[in-house]
Parts: C-alpha cells; sequence; structure tokens
C-alpha cells in the first residue's frame, strides 16, 4: 500500500502494541507515548507480536506469524511535546483505560492545537464526549477493538482471537484509516452510527465481567449458576432497554454477533440459557475478564463505572430503572476502593442476589 500513514499511538499496552505494531510492519509510520521506565525498555528490546494462535491456517496471510520489530521501526518516547515534535501526524490511537481519561485530556490541553484526530478505541460510551469537549468533535473517531489480545510484558503481546475494529464513518479520515488497518491485517469496518457500534460493544463487556470480579468466579461458573445467569440476562435486559430508549439499535461487530446476545437476552430464560452459554460463556470459559483482573491487581481502579456505571447514569437521565447495573457497579467500587473485603462476596452467589432483593424489593430473600 503506498498511502502510508502517521500514527501517535498512547501506550504501548495489549491494545497499542497490538494496532501500532501490525501498523509498522506494513510501512505505516508510529511513535509510541509511554512511561519512561517502559520506553527505555521498548527500545532496548523492541516490539514481539505472536500472532502465531489467531492466524493458523489463514492460507491468504503471506507474512510468518510471529514478528519482532526492532527499534528502528518504530519511535518510542515518553512526553507528547515529544511526539509532536516528530510529527505531523494523521491520526492518534487511544484505547487507555476509561479511568485514565480525565489525566490523558488535562495532558492533552498545552497541545490540542498540533494534536491529530484521535482514534479513540475505549471501552464504554463516554469517552469521546470527555475528549471532544477538550479538542473538538472533529478531532475524536469513535472506534472499538473486538479481537482479544493478551500481553506478556511491555511491547511483547500474542493476539488470542482476531475479530476486528470498529471506526465510526463520518470522519474525513475514516475510510483512509479503515484502508490503513486493513493493510494491517486488523479486519476493520466502518460503522455508519458510532452510538450503535459504541452501546453493542458495552453489551459485549457487561458479560460475567463485574459478577466475576465480585465473586471470584469465572465466567463459565457464573453462566452455570441459575440466579447468577438470571441476574446476568437482568443487567443486559436493563442496558437493552437504555438503549431503546435512545433509539439506538444493537449491531453486530466483527467477529462477534452482538444481535444474537440481544435476542438470547431478550428470550425466557429456559429457552435463553443453552444458548447463552454455548455462544458466550464458552468463548470466555475459564479466563477472568478485565474487572477481575484489576481488581486482583490491586490498583485500587476499576472500569465499572464506565460500563455498568453508565447503564445506571443513562438510565437516571432516561427514566429507565437499572437495579441489577446499580447494584453490581456499586459493590465493585467499594471493594475497588477497600471499603468492602473481597472475602464478604468471594464465591457466595446467595449474598449478592440477596442483597439484589434487598435493594429491588425490600425484603431480606434472593430477588432472582
Amino acid at each position: 500500500m503506498s498511502d502510508h500513514l502517521r500514527f501517535l499511538v498512547f501506550g504501548a499496552g495489549a491494545i497499542g502494541t497490538y494496532i501500532g505494531g501490525s501498523l509498522a510492519l506494513k510501512g505505516h509510520k508510529v511513535t509510541f507515548i509511554e512511561q519512561p521506565q517502559v520506553v527505555e525498555e521498548l527500545l532496548r528490546r523492541g516490539l514481539h507480536l505472536n500472532l502465531s494462535v489467531a492466524l493458523r491456517g489463514a492460507a491468504s496471510f503471506t507474512l510468518p506469524p510471529i514478528f519482532n520489530l526492532g527499534p528502528s521501526s518504530f519511535n518510542c518516547v515518553s512526553s507528547l511535546g515529544d511526539a509532536l515534535s516528530l510529527g505531523p501526524f494523521h491520526a492518534a490511537i487511544f484505547a487507555l483505560k476509561s479511568y485514565d481519561t480525565e489525566a490523558a485530556i488535562q495532558s492533552f490541553l498545552p497541545f490540542r492545537a498540533d494534536l491529530p484526530p484521535i482514534l479513540c478505541l475505549q471501552n464504554g460510551v463516554e469517552n469521546e464526549a470527555l475528549l471532544a469537549t477538550a479538542l473538538s468533535e472533529q478531532g475524536v473517531i469513535a472506534g472499538t477493538v473486538t479481537s482479544a489480545i493478551g500481553r506478556k510484558a511491555a511491547g511483547d503481546i500474542f493476539l488470542e482471537r482476531l475479530r476486528g475494529l470498529g471506526v465510526a464513518a463520518g470522519h474525513l479520515l475514516s475510510k483512509r484509516l479503515v484502508a490503513a488497518l486493513n493493510d494491517a491485517g486488523l479486519n476493520a469496518r466502518l460503522f455508519p452510527s458510532a452510538a450503535e457500534m459504541k452501546w453493542s460493544k458495552l453489551l459485549t463487556n457487561l458479560l460475567a465481567n463485574a459478577t466475576s470480579a465480585i465473586l471470584d468466579m469465572t465466567p463459565a461458573q457464573i453462566f452455570a449458576h441459575r440466579g447468577l445467569y438470571r441476574l446476568e440476562i437482568e443487567g443486559l435486559r436493563e442496558a437493552l432497554r437504555v438503549m431503546a430508549a435512545q433509539s439506538i439499535k444493537v449491531v453486530d461487530l466483527p467477529g462477534t454477533p452482538v444481535r444474537l446476545l440481544a435476542l438470547g437476552a431478550r428470550l425466557p430464560f429456559f429457552l435463553s440459557k443453552s444458548l447463552m452459554q454455548r455462544n458466550v460463556g464458552s468463548g470466555r470459559g475459564g479466563k477472568m475478564p478485565s474487572f477481575h483482573i484489576d481488581l486482583y491487581s490491586g490498583w485500587g481502579k476499576s472500569e465499572v463505572d464506565y460500563l455498568n456505571g453508565a447503564v445506571v447514569r443513562f438510565g437516571e437521565r432516561l427514566g429507565v430503572s437499572t437495579p441489577v447495573n446499580k447494584l453490581l457497579c456499586e459493590t465493585l467500587l467499594d471493594l475497588t476502593e477497600g471499603k468492602i473485603k473481597i472475602e464478604m462476596y468471594r464465591n457466595q452467589p446467595e449474598r449478592l442476589l440477596e442483597e439484589l432483593g434487598v435493594r429491588k424489593f425490600g425484603i431480606r430473600k434472593p430477588g432472582i
């Protein structure tokens, strides 16, 4: 592809390394911004991308599945000012955790006139609006990632499952970005509605995420438990009602049949359980989701307020009741902040179900 672009990538985490490294492999110019100690490590070791599992049997992929990019293949600096001195850039890739958005915005402010449009690949449905407030409406392009990426160390990632990326249409750069991302093998698609794309991704992020962290149980265990399964479905139904109140439709994302998920949530429990276990529960199986990883890392931060909490906030504005998402959000935040001990709910699903009954019905018994 002759139309090589210049990308600024905020962070060399799993997603940043995967996307930035894949773009660099195809000749696009990539500059990472990272912490000084990470910059030193990346400039010493380079990047390592293991795509062997996802690409096994993909005859159309002509390059070998494991790639090592030396430091000469990309730039890596520790400040936005230093990064912008290597520009100008066509676009920036922004895939930080939602709880880091506010701090990132503060770092943007002195440089906002020089920033390229930002492709926001964060989870949640509120980050683009925050970024646009600091930059401009045309300074932000909504996006989403459905591929599963693991991380061994800084700059060392492995692709667990290739699904793809979504990019909102309507920006002058949208089509060009999709072409560059597809040139790098990232399976990108344009979506006419940013809201449909972002809310559909939020639905997938809700499943067995907060519950897994609170109870220290795998998604497979949660889907196998009758009461917890119903809890998950009720939480999805709340999110679907919030979407409906905004006239936002559910859409399928790259490699992710979100409409099937929504259908399963709307079916009677006895019909949906086997469908959901087969198509959703088995996909996560014994792997712990992101909220569990964040809680047990001890960082004291969680994205639950940007996912379940967003459902609650929009529900309050729209007059849609969201007791399940409210319970999960508040409980996980209390655990994260150390207000209650992890042992209080660990492997105790009935206690969580009872708490929902107290909040929803005012009675001391399971509410599901």
